[in-house]
């Protein structure tokens, strides 16, 4: 496989998207597409480009009445085989089209097609979204540089079938474990079954009916599940501990306490251990440029389902929404892919929006 020496943005939207899956940048491995990114937008005269670690930041200084971020991360999971890319028909498939070097792709096409917009502009490439929350650009960027993050409005180009998704859903994992006696399988009598003590946590959870939230006219569907089982000595004895792993995901109305709090709840009597964590963000539909964005694209928002980065945003005080071409259900699928006519309507989209 070729990889691209360089990125033209004034290339077809397509065709940069196909020179960016070209360029593996599987997470922590993302520094050559970094250097390519940061020497296109650096020969723009409009922008203004700041590196830090594999994170390019490109903005525009016009002096606007108001400033939008529009973000998306460089990185990919591991490959499965799906490098180079390749078309069918209206397709285009390969290693990270659809989560998301697709929308960016329209960023670079944005930044820049887009020498005087009519508000500021920046344009956040950064990396590590795809493994530990810890490892993230975008955090490390609120951290280290959140001058660089400054705007009124935020767009994070994630995959979202080219409608607005907005706010996202908040996450927990926990630990909950059970405690036995260790004994011979053959005189099981004399021990006490940690893994059969598990029995009890899953009814819980086959049980438990999900909330249905609705913010803003947006309905946001919860959802607390096993997500893994881990217990067991050797074939011959009878297990004293079992952990079962549970991941709640709940409405962006309820903060982290809260939701630690349900958690505990549902499992009265047994040791939980929170292990993850991460806030969910309101829909942020109210700012001006949230409404404009919406008229622009003339379909109504949906609820975003899972976490994403919006949630940085929240944190910061900054309204996000989700916004980008492909379907996130291909996301790190072996047949990852993405419409060829979403690339092209996002793109339109957000020149038109910022025009």
């Amino acid at each position: 496989m070729a990889e691209p020496t360089a990125l033209d943005l004034r290339a077809d939207v397509v065709a940069l998207t196909a020179a960016l899956v070209d360029i593996p940048s599987e997470s922590r491995h993302e520094a050559r597409l970094a250097d390519l990114v940061q020497a296109a937008l650096a020969a723009e005269d409009h922008l203004e480009v700041t590196r830090v670690r594999n994170n390019v930041v490109a903005r525009t200084v016009l002096g606007r009445d108001s400033r939008v971020l529009i973000g998306g991360h460089l990185d990919t999971v591991p490959s499965a085989g799906n490098l180079p890319h390749h078309f069918d028909g209206a397709e285009l498939f390969g290693l990270g089209s659809c989560d998301m070097k697709g929308g960016v792709a329209v960023m670079l096409h944005a930044a820049a097609a887009l020498t005087r917009p009519d508000r500021d502009v920046t344009y956040v490439f950064y990396e590590c979204e795809e493994i530990e929350e810890t490892a993230n650009g975008l955090r490390h960027l609120a951290e280290t540089s959140p001058e660089l993050l400054a705007a009124d409005f935020a767009v994070l180009m994630e995959p979202s079938n080219a409608q607005i998704e907005a706010g996202c859903q908040g996450t927990l994992r926990a630990v909950v474990t059970t405690h036995g006696r260790r004994s011979h399988s053959a005189r099981a009598w004399m021990g006490h079954n940690a893994v059969h003590e598990a029995a009890e946590i899953l009814n819980r959870l086959a049980a438990y009916e999900p909330a249905e939230v609705e913010i803003d006219g947006l309905t946001y569907r919860e959802g607390l599940n096993a997500v893994g089982i881990q217990g067991g000595i050797a074939g011959n004895v009878i297990p004293d501990r079992c952990e079962v792993t549970v991941n709640y995901r709940f409405a962006p109305d309820q903060d982290i306490p809260a939701a630690k709090r349900h958690v505990e709840e549902i499992f009265e009597g047994f040791p939980v251990a929170f292990v993850d964590e991460a806030p969910g963000a309101l829909p942020g539909l109210t700012v001006p440029a949230a409404r404009e964005f919406i008229s622009v694209i003339g379909r109504p928002p949906a609820p975003k389902f899972g976490w994403t980065d919006v949630a940085r945003f929240a944190a910061l005080g900054i309204p996000a929404v989700n916004y980008g071409p492909g379907d996130p259900a291909f996301a790190h699928a072996p047949d990852e892919h993405v419409p060829v006519e979403q690339i092209r309507a996002c793109a339109g989209t957000v020149t038109s929006w910022l025009s």
